[in-house]
């Protein structure tokens, strides 16, 4: 009997699989000697610097993958719906093991984490609050990714692995949320299926899907275990717009592709340390950074409610750094906007976990709209934690009013802001006072990481 495959694999499964047929189609075209053709070509074209080294950085896994070494290489691959934000992207529903010798897919294994947590022991406790909320008693695969830092998560993800009995040695674990998906289809455009009503485009494909396998199926007479051979259809139509598709378009697919690495929607750890510098120096290790010793901001959510709200929830943020006193004061005001209008098999309240991780020492003076603070030391940063409840069709604001170290570098200020997997653009404004007293605003759409010197 054929293994029927869960809504959220397939949508990510063949997300992934046309993203990296998009994003290393020039090197397909070279038998030998790929990534010296394709880093001299790249030098001669009218790219700035920031371009040349991505896509040299995509020749660079791209040789890795395709290289003729006889050499058997096996991926974790993590899929993960950012409807239902973790910190380290979406919650995990499914896992794949991809195995790749001579640049050729040798085998592909699926695991759904509602059976595979089955074979871990429940021994190992949750982090706060996830066993408060979610009224589970013991740690497993599908909530591994805690933490913002995916190396941390890559890691944790293996260790649970392990505890299922699983077996594989991996080269390399890659996390790929569902935004993928709506990338994809801004470049290939709507696509249509027989039988189905409407089409399946970028803005309403994801939302679209989950309705048909949790209520449209019932609609049209399709039986509920037959709820998602949609899914099969859909990748037949998807997998022929792309083998029809030209040079040109082929390549605005693998831009949009840096794109999603760039914004963490996926993200890469290898087991071989020169991959695993690359994906760091290149910024698609989904790292915090622990380097950076001036002042630092990460805000963290964790979807805690049990729904697909963060579908409907809108983020923005105002940060205020005041250096003109004897200690630096910073507020942080984050609003959250739930535009999803009554309860339904989608969404309810939002209730999240909110951590903001700042810099390591500093002191939380204040908060507003929010209940217990939790404190943690965690990455080299310091953070502050606490449940957030935003109503339906209602926006909440909460606050934090905090002082950097005593020691904070006030003459060489500078700021990083990293964004959190799975999160969408998020609009924010930052001022910083000077130490003389003077202003300047930067208005900015947090995409990626961000940094002032």
């Amino acid at each position: 009997m054929s293994k029927r495959y869960s809504l959220k694999f397939w949508i990510i499964f063949w997300s992934i699989a046309i993203a990296f047929l998009a994003g290393f189609y020039l090197i397909l075209q070279f038998k030998n000697n790929a990534s010296k053709v394709i880093n001299t070509a790249i030098d001669y074209l009218p790219l700035d610097l920031k371009d040349k080294k991505e896509y040299k950085a995509i020749a660079y896994f791209a040789d890795y993958l395709l290289r003729k070494d006889n050499r058997q290489k096996t991926f974790m691959i993590l899929f993960q719906n950012n409807m239902e934000l973790r910190p380290g992207g979406g919650y995990i529903g499914s896992f794949g093991i991809l195995k790749v010798k001579n640049g050729q897919i040798q085998e592909l294994q699926t695991h759904d984490l509602s059976n595979f947590d089955g074979r871990i022991p429940s021994t190992i406790e949750p982090p706060y609050p996830m066993k408060e909320t979610l009224r589970i008693d013991s740690w497993k695969l599908c909530d591994s990714n805690w933490s913002p830092d995916f190396f941390e998560n890559a890691r944790k993800a293996e260790y649970f692995y392990r505890l299922g009995q699983g077996e594989e040695q991996f080269d390399a674990i890659i996390a790929i949320n569902s935004n993928v998906l709506t990338s994809f289809l801004a470049v290939t455009g709507p696509v249509e299926l027989p039988g189905y009503p409407g089409t399946f485009d970028s803005e309403n494909a994801i939302l679209t899907l989950e309705y048909q396998v949790e209520k449209g199926y019932a609609q049209q007479g399709i039986e509920k275990g037959e709820r998602k051979s949609i899914m099969n259809e859909l990748a037949e139509v998807i997998m022929k717009k792309v083998s029809d598709m030209n040079s040109a378009q082929k390549l605005d697919l693998a831009k949009i592709i840096l794109k999603d690495l760039n914004s963490k929607n996926i993200q890469l750890y290898f087991g071989d340390i020169n991959l695993e510098n690359q994906a760091r120096s290149s910024g698609w290790s989904g790292e915090v950074d622990k380097n950076w010793k001036n002042d630092y901001l990460m805000v963290v959510d964790a979807n805690l409610g049990a729904y697909k709200s963060d579908y409907y929830i809108k983020r923005s943020f105002d940060y205020l750094i005041d250096l003109s006193g004897n200690i630096p004061k910073a507020t942080l005001k984050i609003t959250y906007i739930h535009t999803g209008k009554v309860k339904d098999w989608m969404t309810r309240d939002y209730l999240t976990y909110l951590r903001v991780y700042v810099p390591e020492n500093s002191w939380l003076n204040d908060s507003k709209g929010l209940g217990e603070i939790k404190y943690g030391s965690d990455l080299g940063k310091k953070s502050f934690g606490s449940l957030v409840n935003v109503p339906l069709n209602q926006t909440k604001t909460v606050e934090f009013d905090y002082t950097l170290p005593e020691n904070f570098d006030v003459e060489n200020y500078g700021l990083l802001i990293q964004k959190q997997s799975g999160v969408n653009d998020i609009p924010g404004r930052i001022s910083v006072i000077g130490k003389d007293g003077v202003e300047k605003k930067y208005d900015i759409n947090l995409e990626s990481d961000w940094k002032i010197n």
